[in-house]
């Protein structure tokens, strides 16, 4: 007999956004540290294009599987209701409200996770604003505390400051007491600023270096400028912390940059210029609801899709700069 069925956006090869079905999978049955979220929103995140398309290669070699899609279903973050727990859980139980991450996939009705991929849902937040939250968040904050070490008073830059993770960013380099400057549009100018820049820079007007050596952290969330326009903004002793990597070829993408030069250049150099490299942990995705939670960091969301449009939530992400995440609702 057939089990439980689910609708879910599935992929068999890697490809566009035409390789994605809205189609009915088993609903997943959860191990004895695991539990079953009834989704009600999932994130959308570049690492989502990155793992649809395969490219760059790279990506494949870490472990998502090298001809094909080792996950068929997409999406990591996500926020819903338990609706099942394994034997061994002990922090959640049926009807708790959560956030958090999968790695089994959450553009679906249902996801499976490990409990500690997983935290109570900020009481002030929806689903689709907790959605947006997982990835995006823990990226930023892990950018700027452990990689660039930020301290109250000093002067931060964060490049592509209205996007997912920049948004985050600027919120919590206020939050640390940073004097923080965002680099956006014009367009964008006005919403950086509400969620907290004391200083915009218009990237269409003017360059990162274009004010001298002023920026003690540079957090780059977006495009692939050269690193030596990136150091002429840092102070001597400065620090840029690099967050994805877009463009370039097909074996490295954008990652070149980070990966092999970015170190060589700071081996020779009094500045520092790291990758950052986010994990899933909880006791940050906790962090994040606290101060969700006191008022300090508000999810920032350009517009929600449903499940059956996924793809075109992939799309919109991937053809411009969204101000904000981009949510896909269950």
């Amino acid at each position: 007999m057939k089990g439980p069925v689910m609708k879910a956006i599935v992929q068999e090869v890697y490809g566009s956004a035409e390789t994605l079905r809205y189609a009915d999978i088993d609903k997943p049955v959860v191990g004895e540290n695991e539990v079953l979220v009834r989704v009600r929103a999932a994130g959308v995140d570049p690492g989502v294009w990155h793992l649809m398309t395969g490219r760059p290669y790279l990506v494949r070699l870490m472990g998502m599987g090298v001809r094909r899609p080792k996950v068929s279903v997409r999406g990591r973050d996500l926020s819903g209701v338990i609706d099942a727990v394994g034997s061994q859980v002990t922090r959640f139980r049926p009807g708790d409200e959560v956030y958090g991450v999968t790695l089994f996939g959450s553009f679906a009705e249902y996801a499976r996770s490990d409990e500690h991929h997983l935290a109570r849902k900020p009481v002030n937040l929806t689903f689709e604003q907790a959605a947006a939250v997982p990835v995006s968040g823990m990226t930023a904050l892990q950018a700027l505390r452990d990689v660039g070490r930020v301290k109250a008073g000093q002067h931060v830059l964060v490049i592509g400051s209205a996007g997912g993770v920049g948004s985050f960013a600027v919120q919590l380099a206020h939050a640390f007491g940073a004097r923080v400057t965002g680099m956006c549009s014009t367009a964008k100018a006005d919403l950086v600023r509400s969620i907290g820049a004391d200083d915009v820079i218009d990237y269409t007007r003017e360059e990162v270096d274009a004010r001298g050596p002023q920026f003690d952290l540079i957090l780059d969330t977006a495009g692939r400028r050269p690193l030596s326009v990136l150091r002429r903004g840092l102070t001597p002793h400065g620090t840029l912390a690099i967050v994805g990597g877009e463009g370039g070829g097909r074996w490295l993408g954008g990652f070149d940059r980070q990966i092999l030069r970015a170190p060589i250049r700071s081996a020779f150099s009094g500045q520092r210029l790291r990758a950052v490299t986010a994990k899933e942990r909880t006791a940050d995705l906790e962090y994040l609801t606290t101060l969700i939670e006191e008022g300090k960091v508000t999810p920032v969301i350009d517009r929600t899709f449903p499940l059956h449009d996924a793809s075109e939530a992939i799309r919109y992400l991937a053809q411009g700069h969204p101000g904000g995440k981009v949510v896909v609702t269950a």
